[in-house]
């Protein structure tokens, strides 16, 4: 498997949690607040590709360095984390047997409920 944990974006989405930067939402909402690809390509656009590979759990070293395709299981609408996101992804990363992944999302859910 080449995505693995990305520990950038797990210390980026605890960081927003601690500021309370986080959207207690409920699992379904996740289409609907899921930020668009223009909303995506604008924020690269701002803050460079770094920046927004800190809004994805996962990472492909084995993609195209500075793609789109090289990050996944994202976790928040590029200013807030989303419990739906993290709902949405640890599913699928247990799915696809992403265990760190999976376990990161279990964790930050946790985080999120405990307040």
């Amino acid at each position: 498997m080449a995505t693995k944990l990305n520990r950038k974006a797990l210390e980026h989405a605890r960081s927003l949690l601690k500021n309370g930067k986080v959207e207690r939402d409920v699992r379904d909402d996740w289409s609907e607040h899921a930020p668009s690809a223009g909303d995506e390509n604008s924020f690269i656009d701002k803050h460079g590709f770094d920046e927004f590979s800190k809004w994805h759990l996962g990472i492909d070293r084995e993609k195209s360095e500075g793609t789109k395709s090289s990050v996944s299981f994202p976790f928040g609408d590029l200013k807030k984390v989303h419990r739906c996101a993290i709902i949405s992804l640890e599913s699928r990363a247990a799915q696809y047997d992403h265990d760190d992944i999976r376990k990161a999302a279990k964790d930050l859910l946790e985080e999120i409920d405990a307040d």
